[in-house]
């Protein structure tokens, strides 16, 4: 063999060495793993329609006792699930606004609150001038005319002095002659007006109307003192300012005391306050009844 074949044969010999072994060192390194991508969860949110059905509620908090007006209300979504059959309906009452102002308020009701029937009175409903009154206090007419109610400015809800005009007897102390004075005097303060006639709210137009008739609201006693006080003279109402009127709540300031100067008319009770069981006779609607003065 010839030495340039050897040499030859030599080289490939050496080449084919290398290439095996960097094959077995590719084969035999270990696997480089890729990182993976992190696939996120897909959330599906489903939504579902309730059926609703606008229904009337309240604007604010309304006590017993109040008048409602047509801001008071509002018409509110309301789910179909949990409607009560006996609220009002935009569907069924569409004008519930309106025939509903000028209720009273029979029981307290929240902002919010679904409107019921029961509670609320309606005008011309049975129980309206009780629902109307304060509770512990009653309601008492009283005939009035324009020159004894402010020239007719007098409105429900307005807060009043009551005067009574009466005919007082004087004897003069050197002729001994005996004539009769008139005599005014302030028997209520801050008496609240419930209604003139059977108007029982200021009229929207903000006109004023001269009634025949006001209905007053007053404790027990100091009712029994408006009688009176009617029956012995002319009763006369005096307009308070918005400012000066007390509209807490509270019960009017009364001259109980007045009952105990016209024995005449209030046989039945002492000066020192005690009943003898006697009484007055008191006509209603033309028919003649006898109460006791000792009746609260």
């Amino acid at each position: 063999m010839s030495p340039m074949r050897l040499i030859i044969l030599l080289v490939a010999a050496v080449s084919a060495i290398a290439a095996a072994i960097v094959v077995r060192n590719i084969t035999s390194s270990p696997t480089v793993a890729r990182p993976s991508a992190t696939v996120q969860p897909t959330t599906v949110t489903e939504v579902i329609e309730t059926p609703q059905t606008p229904v009337l509620v309240m604007l604010r908090d309304v006590r017993i006792g109040e008048l409602l007006g047509p801001d008071d209300f509002e018409w509110r979504d309301w789910p179909d699930a949990t409607l009560n059959p006996n609220y009002f309906t935009q569907d069924i009452a569409p004008t519930a606004i309106e025939d509903l102002a000028g209720s009273v308020v029979r029981t307290a009701m929240v902002e919010q609150e679904p409107v019921l029937p029961q509670k609320v009175v309606r005008k011309g409903e049975t129980g309206y001038m009780a629902a109307l009154l304060t509770p512990g206090l009653r309601a008492v007419s009283v005939e009035i005319s324009a020159d004894k109610a402010s020239g007719g400015f007098i409105l429900p809800g307005d807060r009043v002095d009551v005067m009574v005009t009466y005919d007082v007897e004087l004897t003069d102390p050197v002729t001994e002659a005996v004539e009769m004075r008139p005599n005014t005097t302030t028997i209520m303060e801050n008496v609240r007006i419930l209604a003139i006639d059977q108007q029982f709210r200021s009229s929207e137009s903000g006109q004023y109307a001269i009634g025949s008739t006001a209905t007053v609201e007053l404790e027990p006693e100091m009712a029994r003192l408006l009688v009176m006080a009617d029956r012995i003279g002319e009763v006369s109402l005096a307009l308070r300012s918005l400012q000066d009127a007390d509209d807490s709540g509270e019960a009017a300031w009364g001259r109980t005391d007045f009952l105990l100067d016209f024995t005449p008319y209030d046989e039945g009770r002492t000066l020192d306050g005690d009943s003898n069981d006697e009484g007055v006779t008191v006509y209603r609607n033309g028919s003649p009844s006898v109460e006791l003065i000792g009746e609260g």
